[in-house]
């Protein structure tokens, strides 16, 4: 099983980021985060790049599609390729990435998503989950595609909304599960397991899942 170099972006806390510092960390996957870059410059995330002395750069994007986002878009692949990147992870990164990271890393960049897509997709899940008045939410890691989330499902997991929740403290008990997922799809990469057909993601070699990891991850073919 090979080991790999991870690039994050960032746009805010970074507590995500930090689970995938952590994993690492404790051995948990095969992977180490190489590169931390957020949009904004006084992201929490970039200081826990900088705590744990991986290499955090501030890369101002501007609109779609102007040129400094055309800017923005060389300077990340310059970036990715410095530090040796092999998968990018879209981490709470709240813009859009652009064709030239799409193209340096085919079918090697991930996100995340507070929602089970495709329901509330964009960046109010939580709360749009929340008002709409569903009984379960929950997370997505995808695969991303040039549209905002669209990709092709890798895991979800099921969190219940409960009476009297808020868009704020239905995000909170999605977050614990996004810890938790978060890592788990990125040692799936790892290990290579993880093969695309179509819309579907199709992870090789595994055993049947059980009935509650079925209900976990509802999106996953196995």
């Amino acid at each position: 099983m090979a080991h790999i170099n991870l690039g994050v972006f960032v746009s805010g806390r970074g507590s995500n980021l930090q689970s995938i510092i952590d994993a690492s960390a404790a051995g948990r996957i095969a992977a180490s985060v190489h590169v931390v870059i957020s949009d904004k410059e006084d992201a929490y995330a970039l200081e826990r790049a900088r705590n744990h002395d991986i290499p955090a750069y501030h890369v101002p994007v501007g609109k779609n599609d102007t040129p400094e986002f055309v800017a923005a878009d060389q300077r990340h692949v310059e970036l990715l390729r410095e530090h040796n990147v092999d998968l990018v992870c879209l981490a709470g990164y709240m813009r859009l990435i652009g064709p030239n990271i799409f193209a340096a890393y085919p079918e090697a960049i991930l996100n995340i998503h507070p929602a089970l897509l495709p329901s509330f997709p964009g960046t109010h899940g939580q709360e749009d989950a929340a008002e709409y008045g569903v009984k379960v939410s929950g997370c997505t890691v995808h695969f991303a595609w040039s549209e905002f989330d669209t990709g092709p499902i890798i895991i979800q997991a099921a969190v219940p909304v409960l009476a009297g929740d808020d868009g704020d403290s239905l995000a909170a008990r999605i977050l614990a599960q996004e810890h938790k997922i978060y890592p788990q799809a990125i040692q799936w990469c790892a290990e290579g397991r993880l093969r695309i057909e179509g819309r579907r993601v199709i992870l090789e070699d595994a055993r049947p899942p059980t009935i509650m990891e079925a209900i976990i991850s509802p999106g996953l073919e196995v």
